[in-house]
């Protein structure tokens, strides 16, 4: 539930809290005090679009915020934590379930440019909208409207349905998945025949010419060296040979060897210790002028054993690996297909059969999906037999005696949510045929249909919090007693939070707020105030007559409080 909300420069707020909490709160106020900023306030924290028009005359930013108690863990938890946000420790709930605070804002300036942030953290407002899936269900005017659509109504029956519709939805989106993964596939193969058999006639003459090669990891970089070598073989005869006879000369010739034996040589003969130490170490440098000599000659004995011949045969086989460079664009990658297009090749070979197989599979995907959806049409059947008895009987209790409500399932279009239309029908009088509560329903008589409707699921499927923008819109006397009595029973499973212009509904509520306008001569302000006692009685005066201090109203504003009290629900 929303525990307390806080408005800062929106519309004619200037700054408000409102303490909500659990049960009933009613929002009452006169007409342009700000009610409808409110539910607009709610909304920008539910992830609504911002519209820097809501932004307070004069000021540079609007900014709403909200204290949540929700579930420590679950799906809420998820994704805050998703959002890299955090929840404060606030208790336990209901059965001890462990629970915790959640701080959401959001800021909204004159400009456009809005912010938010979710348990300290900043997150888009996209995070708002997911959170708001899990914790709030929004019926206003628009909301209404939205009942009209089938979509709605297929959503409110399957709520209504419960775990058995959930389950056979789950089995019948699994399967139509899978028909429809097998028929796409088939389709491609199908459609593409020609260019996969292209593919194929390709791959194989490529692979053809990287096995002919046969090229192996890195052959070209030492092919490459292995080229510049022996084209300039002469230059680094010269070089070694060179470099050999100063380190160690064959001809007699004074060299880098004999003078470091000399050096040793004077040095062992004396007696420090500190120079023989000098000798070991020039002992070792003569060793590795010796082994440097060595290597020098194996050098140029390669070089002598090559020769132009090998460097043609070096340059044409860096000429063949060249053309597979060329053609794949690096020696890898030519060695990734040897290695991997054996596969695709015997994949695309085997595109006969395999169509066969898919045919076969899909064959069978079909009858999984007619049986899942048989079933899912099954379960809400059921569901909209009950629903439809259940919802005719709270439509009697809210002014409508003589209403009927049906939920029909009919054969529709396939889709992943099944192929039934379902229809929300209303009879309002005795002898009418039921007909689309689209075509047949008042908006009063939508008000109390859809009022109906949640009340009945929330048996089966409670949300967390409800929000009813005006839900009284159209109804008065009776009708607006039991709106009021239904709307507290709600409360009993849910927190609700309705804004009203009517004071047999206001009676019902366990938390009164009044939006309380102001006008200083220059700039409209308002304010919220939770009132009980004699001032809730004056605000209940005022809705029903216009006149706070009226005696009469005031009386009878008392007997709805009377009529409204948890004895007499």
């Amino acid at each position: 539930m929303i525990e307390e909300m806080r408005m800062r420069g929106l519309g004619v707020i200037d700054d408000a809290v409102l303490p909500l909490g659990p049960g009933f709160t009613a929002i009452t106020g006169e007409t342009g005090a700000g009610k409808t900023m409110v539910v607009t306030g709610l909304g920008l924290l539910l992830g609504n679009r911002a519209d820097s028009g809501a932004v307070r005359a004069g000021a540079d930013q609007a900014s709403v915020a909200g204290v949540w108690v929700v579930p420590a863990e679950g799906a809420v938890a998820d994704i805050v934590a998703d959002a890299g946000g955090e929840l404060e420790e606030f208790g336990s709930g209901e059965g001890g379930t462990p629970q915790g605070e959640l701080y959401v804002s959001r800021t909204l300036s004159a400009e456009g440019r809005s912010r938010a942030s979710v348990g300290g953290r900043a997150a888009p407002a996209g995070v708002l909208s997911a959170l708001a899936d899990e914790l709030v269900v929004v019926h206003g005017q628009s909301e209404q409207l939205r009942l009209r659509s089938a979509a709605a109504q297929r959503d409110a029956l399957d709520r209504f349905g419960g775990a058995p519709i959930a389950a056979a939805l789950e089995t019948y989106s699994s399967a139509y998945t899978r028909w429809r993964e097998l028929d796409a596939e088939i389709t491609d193969l199908s459609e593409n025949r020609d260019r996969r058999a292209e593919e194929a006639a390709r791959l194989r003459e490529q692979l053809a010419l990287i096995e002919a090669t046969a090229p192996e990891p890195g052959e070209d970089v030492v092919l490459a060296e292995r080229a510049e070598r022996l084209a300039n073989a002469e230059e680094l005869r010269v070089a070694a040979s060179l470099a050999r006879g100063a380190i160690s000369s064959e001809e007699g010739e004074l060299d880098a060897s004999a003078l470091v034996a000399e050096a040793r040589r004077h040095l062992e003969r004396s007696a420090d210790s500190a120079l023989a130490g000098i000798a070991e170490g020039i002992a070792d440098v003569g060793y590795r002028l010796s082994d440097l000599a060595l290597q020098l000659s194996a050098y140029l004995a390669d070089l002598d054993e090559s020769g132009p011949h090998e460097l043609a045969a070096v340059e044409e086989r860096r000429a063949a690996l060249t053309t597979l460079v060329r053609t794949h664009g690096s020696l890898d990658e030519a060695l990734e297909l040897w290695s991997t297009g054996s596969n695709r090749l015997a994949e695309l070979d085997d595109d006969g059969d395999r169509l066969e197989r898919l045919q076969s599979e899909r064959d069978a995907a079909r009858e999984a999906l007619d049986a899942a959806a048989s079933a899912l049409t099954g379960a809400r059947s059921e569901a909209a037999s009950r629903l439809g008895a259940a919802v005719t009987e709270e439509l009697h209790a809210l002014a409508m005696p003589d209403a009927r409500l049906e939920v029909a399932v009919r054969e529709g279009a396939e889709s992943s949510h099944g192929r039934d239309d379902v229809a929300i029908l209303l009879a309002p009088h005795p002898g009418a045929e039921p007909r689309s509560v689209a075509k047949s329903a008042s908006g009063g008589e939508l008000s109390r249909v859809m009022l109906a409707i949640e009340v009945v699921i929330a048996g089966t499927d409670p949300v967390p919090t409800f929000v009813f923008d005006e839900v009284d819109a159209g109804i008065g006397g009776a009708a607006a007693i039991e709106v009021g009595r239904r709307l507290a029973r709600l409360a009993e499973s849910s927190q609700v939070i309705a804004v009203t212009h009517l004071a047999q509904v206001a009676a019902f509520a366990s938390n009164h707020l009044s939006v309380v306008k102001s006008n200083d001569g220059a700039v409209t302000a308002s304010s919220v105030r939770r009132l009980d006692g004699p001032e809730r009685e004056a605000e209940m005066a005022r809705l029903l007559s216009g006149l706070a201090d009226s005696d009469a109203a005031l009386t009878h504003a008392r007997e709805l409080l009377s009529l409204s009290a948890p004895a007499n629900c």
